[in-house]
């Protein structure tokens, strides 16, 4: 008899496959990264240099000279039958990633009869989350190969693939996109040495054949482009959760960064992989995979949002796993991963610290996977059969979550904290998208007011942006963008004869304050509540 459960939640994935491929396809910015692309190979095509290439939102080919010839079909297909074809090899995949994640979930563990759930029906929930997922939705909509990575690596990571070509997926994986080299590390630290063996000859044999048929590119590339991340976009935006960009959100001094990014990344890399060697020993390849694939989401120097599949991998085990406070764990994970806690809970949080939670919990949970996450958890549980009161549990993790909350609340961060920060200047009053509210003499005169600022705010995905005009007896004007944090300075330019306009940006505005002052030095307004309402509206 047909699990009725299993029907509907593949009838729940197929609709919601087909209502994303729909809003992907009436955005006007649709698959811009596959667009990408497709422009850096047709200009590659037609002699031009491959990492030269930008793209009209200013995006430039980012990939190892490999992926380009693996994408080759991309420049030459109709447009059509590009966007087609590519959703629903997204959606596929998805599907095929599913398999064999949702076969761990149905495995019986030791010592019990029975897996808790069928394998049918741990498939359907594991691919209607995944498609659920913030990271799933983003690889739908920019087009992006993030969710092939993760299916080669996942599929060599579990041993699905046959034994005599275990670790060739990640070596092609890795000359596509170098995160997953982490595997090799984790096959050599599992003892799995033939599986490193060939996935570094797989790297090696691709990167070869890229050299042969594309020289030029790959000597740029591996002789710089490699290591310019700022090409990426900017690294401090919130939609990069890894700990790299959430240093940067902190504010760290440039000299202190790399040194403290590199000790984290080791800590955290190290931890993952001893730990995914015990549960690799422990028969559990699965969640060795799931654990080193959100190792490389949490060290990379950039973890976009479509980066971050591996994390809700994780969600899914945890939500299998025994034990309550692994259940709440993949539950509370898994909402983080469908929905933007910083942007949600943002108007409601009302400490800093709380905010910063919220806005970096994708990659503070990825970080908690690796350094005290389901794998050690699942190794002690796998040689543990004693059960405690689910009572005590529930307190235990009540307690967890309180002192979690109470840590962050009490944490004040500086107005350093927003590095991505930047006050304007009257070279760029040019500009629409930085001057917006008054483009000339009279409509600056216009839309000026008794109060001494008058402003306007222009929110987008990763900043929000305030432009306005100050009255005659400002002399001075402050942002602050945290509490306890220095202020920063907002230049009055004298753009048009008779007024004065300011502009600048800031990624969260939850907190901040725009102080005027007068020519005494007294305050004479203060605006924060405004600039709140703006964060809100995001």
């Amino acid at each position: 008899m047909r699990d009725r459960r299993v029907i509907l939640l593949w009838t729940v994935f197929a609709v919601v496959a087909a209502i994303s491929i729909g809003l992907v396809l009436r955005r006007p910015d649709h698959l811009s990264d596959l667009y990408i692309y497709r422009g850096a190979l047709v200009d590659l095509l037609a002699g031009r240099p491959l990492y030269g290439y930008e793209a009209a939102n200013g995006g430039p080919f980012t990939y190892p000279p490999f992926a380009a010839l693996v994408l080759w079909p991309v420049a030459v297909l109709p447009a059509a039958v590009l966007e087609a074809t590519w959703l629903l090899l997204t959606v596929a995949a998805v599907i095929v990633v599913a398999v064999p994640v949702g076969g761990v979930l149905a495995a019986a563990r030791p010592g019990e009869p029975a897996g808790r759930f069928s394998r049918p029906l741990a498939i359907a929930a594991t691919a209607t989350v995944l498609m659920l997922s913030a990271p799933v939705q983003s690889n739908l909509r920019f087009g992006q190969v993030s969710i092939f990575i993760v299916l080669l690596a996942l599929l060599d990571g579990m041993k699905v693939v046959p034994a005599r070509w275990r670790g060739v997926l990640v070596g092609v994986a890795a000359a596509v996109k170098l995160t997953p080299l982490l595997f090799v590390a984790y096959f050599l630290a599992a003892r799995r040495y033939r599986d490193a063996a060939r996935a570094v000859a797989a790297f090696l044999a691709c990167a070869a054949v890229a050299a042969v048929a594309l020289p030029r590119e790959s000597w740029t590339y591996w002789a710089g482009t490699m290591t310019q991340t700022s090409r990426i976009g900017d690294l401090a935006s919130l939609g990069n959760q890894s700990v790299h960009g959430m240093l940067l959100r902190v504010g760290l001094p440039p000299g202190a960064l790399p040194v403290v990014w590199a000790a984290l990344v080791a800590a955290i890399c190290l931890v993952a992989l001893w730990r995914a060697r015990q549960l690799t020993a422990d028969g559990r390849p699965g969640h060795a995979a799931v654990l080193v694939g959100c190792a490389t989401v949490a060290a990379s120097p950039v973890s976009w949002t479509h980066h971050q599949i591996w994390t809700v991998l994780a969600g899914m085990l945890l939500v299998g796993a025994t034990g309550v406070a692994r259940r709440v764990a993949g539950v509370a994970l898994l909402v983080t991963m469908v929905v933007s806690l910083g942007v949600a809970l943002g108007p409601v949080s009302t400490r800093p610290g709380v905010q910063f939670l919220f806005e970096n919990a994708r990659v503070l949970a990825a970080c908690a996977l690796c350094l005290a996450g389901f794998g050690g958890v699942a190794v002690a549980a796998a040689r543990s059969r004693r059960r405690r009161p689910a009572g005590r549990a529930w307190l235990r993790v009540g307690v967890a979550v309180a002192a979690t909350l109470a840590f962050f609340a009490v944490q004040p961060l500086p107005a350093g904290a927003d590095p991505t920060f930047k006050a304007y200047s009257l070279a760029e009053v040019a500009n629409p998208r930085y001057f917006f509210v008054c483009r000339s003499q009279a409509g600056c005169a216009a839309y000026g007011g008794p109060e001494p600022v008058t402003f306007g705010t222009a929110v987008e995905p990763t900043k929000v942006r305030v432009n306005g005009v100050v009255s005659a007896q400002v002399a001075r004007l402050e942002y602050y963008s945290a509490p306890g944090g220095a202020p920063r300075d907002i230049p009055l330019l004298a753009a048009y004869p008779g007024s004065r306009t300011f502009s600048f940006r800031s990624a969260t505005m939850s907190h901040g304050r725009l102080v005027a002052y007068g020519a005494d030095g007294r305050p004479l307004a203060t605006y924060d509540d405004e600039l709140a309402a703006a964060f809100g509206r995001r």
